[in-house]
């Protein structure tokens, strides 16, 4: 009895799977076609620039400091050596202080980051979510995510009518 009721599970288990429909997307691709995503992360990457070089000017004064003291050590007293070594790790923690600002979890990076993308992947969302409920799909899945997909037919691959609905031609 309970092999037959197990075996019943399996079947309609089986046959619910088949009934599901499913597309896949390669998000780079769609990134890739999209002028708004490009100039996004050409923004980014100039502003990320910009910050790096200030960060790394204040350790390169900070290293200046330290070496200039190294230097001198012999010819201060103590309270000038104090002094200079209070001089080098205010410079050390500005120089920190500026990095964890600018690229920490929630630094002006990452918020800058989502102010540009997130119009974007909003609008790639909306599109594929549209195609998914017009033609039926319960699952749409990233290819380019890398989430184990070994094969995908290119007949499920939705990324040019994403980009279409979008009105970017590919």
């Amino acid at each position: 009895m309970k092999r037959i009721l197990l075996m019943l599970v399996m079947c309609a288990a089986t046959m619910s799977m088949h009934a599901q429909k499913f597309a896949l997307i390669d998000m780079d691709y769609i990134f890739k076609n999209i002028p708004a995503y490009e100039r996004a992360n050409e923004q980014l990457t100039q502003v990320s620039k910009k910050w790096q070089a200030e960060v790394d000017a204040l350790t390169t004064e900070a290293q200046t400091m330290y070496k200039n003291y190294q230097n001198e050590v012999v010819f201060l007293s103590k309270e000038q050596k104090q002094a200079k070594q209070d001089a080098i790790m205010q410079k050390e923690k500005e120089a920190s202080d500026l990095k964890r600002k600018y690229f920490g979890p929630e630094g002006e990076l990452f918020k800058k980051r989502t102010a540009l993308m997130t119009p974007i992947q909003d609008e790639i969302y909306n599109a594929v979510k549209d195609i998914a409920e017009l033609r039926g799909y319960q699952l749409v899945l990233d290819r380019a995510s890398d989430t184990g997909i070994i094969f995908g037919s290119p007949k499920a691959d939705i990324s040019d009518e994403v980009l279409k609905k979008l009105g970017y031609s590919y």
